[in-house]
């Protein structure tokens, strides 16, 4: 079966995972192991599982994290109250929520500073809806669907204002802003889309992948959001797609019948990932490989200065 491979241009990490990787094992020399992670600093069984080989200990939450010690809140931000609880146990803190999502925290309390209610646009359940509800002791709302902006109650119709959870689905934030704006024409929204450009760009080259392609796998872990919304948007095209975590779960039977695979990666999968997937797809008799024209990003995001600090004093200590 001789199968024609395309990549999607981009995929894979984005500079807010980079980000937030480098700044657990960055704290790991700082303090040295164990350091704690509040959360899945992103969401990939093998980020996680690396990780967890050099030190770093995951927790749900921070009463597993000993007083006095070190804690990573992970990419996807923290309500209020674990700021003030972590505070409170005397933890050091060093935050790796993703530079987006802390422009939608800032947009929530500006909000709530007008007066406003505050409709978010998000998954229920998944930490950063956690983290971003939690910005406010009250007056937020969440929506999950269309469906929910026709029961929506607020105590102000006419003083409403909406955020986003950054890795959504862009075509199904669109149709729940349009429907909030529908039923509240009022409604103000951010100046600047929330849906981070890493996620707008990885749905946009799928929809192109989907034109080139009978089949799309991509490479992201179950929980992960922004690798699940990649699956949809290729079989919203009414194309065959499939999550794969690793190589392994790589079906043969999925390419029966189909010439073009297209490959892909969610934001919290690094590229080692794709390449095994491509080796496996060689395996069962891929013939060519090749990247999609697209958009190449050159975002980064700086590390804290406490934290670059600190692991600059302790490479001196051991030098």
């Amino acid at each position: 079966m001789a199968l024609q491979v395309i990549l999607a241009k981009p995929r894979g990490f984005c500079a807010g995972v980079a980000r937030a990787i480098e700044i657990v094992e960055q704290a790991l020399v700082a303090r040295g192991a164990p350091v704690y992670v509040r959360h899945e600093v992103v969401h990939n069984k093998y980020v996680v599982s690396d990780l967890q080989a050099k030190g770093a200990v995951f927790v749900e939450e921070l009463d597993e994290v000993p007083a006095g010690g070190t804690v990573v809140f992970s990419a996807h931000g923290v309500s209020l109250d674990v700021r003030r609880d972590a505070q409170a146990r005397g933890l050091e803190v060093f935050d790796a929520t993703c530079p987006l999502v802390t422009k939608v925290h800032v947009e929530v309390a500006k909000m709530r500073g007008q007066g406003r209610e505050v409709v978010m646009i998000g998954h229920r359940g998944h930490p950063e809806v956690e983290g971003t509800m939690g910005q406010s002791d009250g007056g937020m709302h969440l929506v999950e669907s269309v469906e929910d902006v026709s029961r929506l109650q607020v105590a102000d119709p006419g003083n409403l204002a909406f955020v986003t959870q950054t890795t959504l689905s862009v075509d199904d934030a669109r149709a729940i802003t349009e429907a909030l704006l529908v039923r509240f024409p009022g409604i103000v929204g951010p100046k600047k889309d929330d849906i981070c450009y890493a996620t707008q760009n990885r749905q946009d080259a799928v929809k192109r992948l989907s034109q080139e392609c009978d089949v799309v796998i991509v490479v992201g872990s179950r929980n992960s959001s922004n690798s699940n919304r990649l699956r949809e948007v290729a079989a919203n095209a009414g194309i065959p797609s499939y999550l794969v975590d690793r190589a392994a779960e790589v079906d043969p039977d999925w390419f029966e019948g189909h010439t073009r695979v297209g490959v892909t990666a969610g934001a919290s999968a690094p590229e080692i990932l794709v390449r095994e997937v491509i080796e496996r797809l060689r395996e069962l008799g891929a013939t060519e490989v090749r990247e999609q024209d697209g958009i190449a990003e050159r975002v980064t995001f700086s590390l804290p200065r406490d934290l670059l600090a600190a692991a600059g004093a302790a490479r001196a200590r051991a030098a």
